[in-house]
């Protein structure tokens, strides 16, 4: 049976030591949270960041604005931000409303507040192994791996999901680790037959029952980075936790293993934006 990574008290243990270094620092670090309309997954991110950054001694700013918000007013909050020495860090709540850009909207935060590390400059510097940020979901997995002395090294990873977000990120973090890595996607063939060589398999696509338990080689670690509800409305991730945690050797719940790393990875973003600024 597989051991289960704890994610919530690895993240518990990122936002001490951000706490104790936020502490350090000649103010407050500060994050800017910016939330376009009223989708309800969206409210709850939000919230949940901003109890994050109370736990961890920086200071939250909220912008809560109206679905109808056009792109010329939001770009101008995002220039203001940009301009405000209180704020360290800037992140627009995804997805945005249709009639907003969000690449636009992404390439206007300066790339020293771009704690997702969405920004270009930020991205560039992440795949040639010389990051400012590191992205967060990916982050967190990283950190998973290395809390639980998970050698990558020489290892057969296949990621699932090629998003900007999570799959293109984590096979770049993973390559530069000396794994040896397959992205698959909805245009792969035979997707099964690559997961059944995995060593690593990280599945970040978006649907439930995804990722099935003799598509796991016996004594894969599986991370799970999926946040999905099946028939029965109940959080799951990609995989089929009953018949995958058998023949895994580590495997991620959902939720409880990505979802609170991902957020302790943005505090810890923020305050290395915030030495960035301060020194």
């Amino acid at each position: 049976m597989a051991v289960r990574i704890d994610g919530k008290a690895l993240a518990a243990k990122v936002k001490r030591r951000a706490a104790e270094e936020a502490g350090k620092l000649s103010r407050k670090p500060g994050l800017a949270v910016v939330l376009v309309g009223e989708d309800p997954a969206s409210q709850v991110y939000v919230a949940g960041k901003e109890r994050d950054c109370a736990e961890c001694g920086i200071e939250s700013f909220g912008y809560r604005l109206p679905a109808e918000t056009t792109e010329a007013e939001l770009l101008d909050l995002v220039r203001r931000l940009n301009e405000d020495p209180r704020v360290d860090g800037i992140l627009v709540q995804l997805p945005l409303p249709g009639h907003l850009n969000e690449e636009t909207v992404i390439n206007a935060i300066a790339p020293d507040k771009d704690v997702d590390c969405f920004h270009p400059f930020n991205v560039g510097r992440m795949v040639i192994g010389d990051p400012v940020f590191l992205p967060c979901t990916p982050a967190g997995v990283m950190e998973m791996l290395d809390a639980y002395q998970i050698s990558i090294r020489g290892k057969r990873c296949v990621v699932l999901g090629r998003s900007n977000i999570v799959g293109k990120p984590m096979a770049a973090l993973l390559t530069q680790r000396d794994g040896t890595v397959t992205i698959c996607h909805s245009r792969t063939e035979d997707m099964a037959r690559c997961t059944r060589e995995a060593d690593i398999l990280v599945s970040a696509v978006g649907r439930a029952g995804l990722l099935t338990g003799d598509m796991v080689k016996e004594g894969a670690v599986v991370i799970d980075v999926a946040m999905n509800r099946d028939g029965n409305g109940k959080l799951c991730g990609d995989a089929d936790f009953a018949s995958v945690e058998p023949r895994a050797s580590y495997i991620t719940p959902v939720p409880g293993g990505v979802g609170p790393m991902t957020r302790a990875c943005l505090m810890r973003n923020i305050l290395t934006a915030a030495r960035l600024h301060q020194a």
